[in-house]
């Protein structure tokens, strides 16, 4: 299936960026990220594919139940070894899932929402493109790391500029 090779792929991208970063300029705080660290931002990306896989035997996800490990964004080969387990884990079947949330800051009240294992694993595929352009921008500050052209940026995005150069 491609979407498990897209997944694959970017989480490559991920990690050949981090292979190229000293533990220092992974943890180190980024004006142009609101102070955050290259490492939180990512432990968010691999927290959230954990609650992912950890939760489909169960049939239900809560991405609020994520750990918030410390390790993760401040042991660099650590978070590499999870991408790379990530990445190996993710070719599943899909299901169906229930995926719980508390999305209002003014309420606790937790919804529930019918979704399934194929609609999320694009979710957190999306996600980490996110994070990504965001790890782009913090790079700037703290490493001279060599990204590729498309690290960070959606593939409609690449698809679209391809078809406006031709």
């Amino acid at each position: 299936m491609h979407l498990f090779t897209a997944v694959k792929n970017v989480l490559q991208q991920l990690i050949a960026v981090l292979d190229q970063l000293t533990a220092e300029q992974y943890q180190t705080a980024s004006a142009y990220l609101s102070g955050s660290t290259i490492g939180q931002h990512t432990r968010h990306v691999i927290e959230l594919y954990q609650c992912l896989l950890n939760g489909y035997d169960r049939q239900y996800v809560c991405y609020d139940d994520r750990k918030r490990d410390v390790r993760i964004e401040t042991d660099l080969l650590f978070a590499k070894e999870l991408l790379q387990q990530i990445a190996s884990a993710v070719s599943k079947e899909n299901i169906d899932l229930q995926l719980a949330g508390t999305y209002d800051k003014t309420s606790n009240e937790q919804i529930h929402i019918t979704t399934n294992y194929y609609r999320e694993l694009l979710y957190n595929h999306e996600h980490t493109i996110h994070h990504m352009a965001l790890i782009r921008v913090g790079l700037k500050e703290v490493s001279a790391a060599v990204i590729e052209a498309d690290f960070g940026i959606a593939s409609s995005t690449i698809r679209n500029k391809q078809q406006c150069a031709q």
